[in-house]
């Protein structure tokens, strides 16, 4: 008897989805845009985004200055939101933005743009165009609204997102050293460095800078070698003074030992030549 109660539920269920189905589709189909409105606003209340989705699409046209047009668009992008269709979403908010400045839903909305955005920020290997376009946009809702609710999270996504383009520029400057051109790796951590003063990336850029530094200094022609060995006892001094614990201090210290060796022989054979 329990197993057949059971079977009865579940045929009811599957009965409801199916009418619940059909009758979604006549509506979808139909002309009863009244209709529409009410089950868009229903299927929105209840989670079911993607259904109220469509019937909002079908509706707005038609209540286009009217007084519900206000609250259907907005549920029309909110819906593209919870769905994650983020690139939609944004730009169904701006168009809500554009079309009621003054609507008490404003500061949501440009909320919720700026984070659709976000979303759509790529890992910090691939081109960062959306990255700043999402930094902007959360910027210039923070400064229209330092003290909303939304504040806090707003600055939270700008934290991580600086932080992905940080990560992004400072690979690009670790590839440098990495395809051994030396020079140019010393260049693009130093540039890397003064845009970025205060980068969790820093200890690591100055430390590769030192490296590539040393690769060129310990090659080269004796004329050159000493100034160069000598700069890289100042690069040392500089990571020490900031980084007195840093994680490359036993390699900082096995090239320094190399370093001091080589300007203690240039220093000897200098002296012997001048005998």
């Amino acid at each position: 008897m329990k197993f057949k109660a059971v079977r009865v539920f579940l045929l009811t269920c599957a009965s409801v989805f199916v009418f619940s189905c059909s009758d979604y589709q006549k509506l979808l189909n139909g002309d009863d845009t009244s209709a529409k409105y009410k089950q868009a606003e229903l299927y929105y209340n209840n989670g079911e985004y993607r259904k109220a989705n469509r019937l909002f699409e079908q509706i707005i046209s038609k209540y286009r200055g009217k007084p519900q047009a206000q609250r259907i668009i907005f549920f029309f992008a909110d819906s593209y939101f919870q769905t994650k269709s983020y690139y939609l979403a944004a730009y169904q908010y701006e168009n809500f933005v554009k079309s009621y400045p003054k609507s008490e839903r404003i500061q949501e909305a440009l909320f919720k743009a700026a984070k659709s955005y976000y979303f759509q920020s790529p890992k910090y290997s691939l081109d960062q165009e959306d990255t700043y376009t999402a930094t902007e946009k959360l910027q210039v809702f923070l400064n229209l609204y330092p003290n909303s609710e939304y504040a806090s999270e707003a600055n939270q996504m700008i934290a991580e997102l600086q932080e992905k383009l940080e990560k992004k520029n400072f690979e690009i400057a670790k590839q440098y050293y990495t395809i051994r051109d030396y020079k140019a790796a010393i260049k693009a951590n130093d540039n890397f460095i003064s845009s970025f003063p205060g980068t969790k990336f820093r200890e690591e850029a100055l430390y590769t800078k030192f490296i590539a530094a040393y690769k060129i200094a310990i090659n080269s022609i004796d004329s050159k070698k000493t100034d160069r060995l000598k700069e890289l006892i100042q690069q040392y001094n500089t990571i020490i003074r900031y980084y007195p614990e840093t994680l490359f201090l036993v390699d900082l210290d096995k090239k320094m030992k190399k370093v001091n060796s080589d300007l203690e022989l240039i220093k000897k054979a200098t002296s012997q030549q001048t005998k």
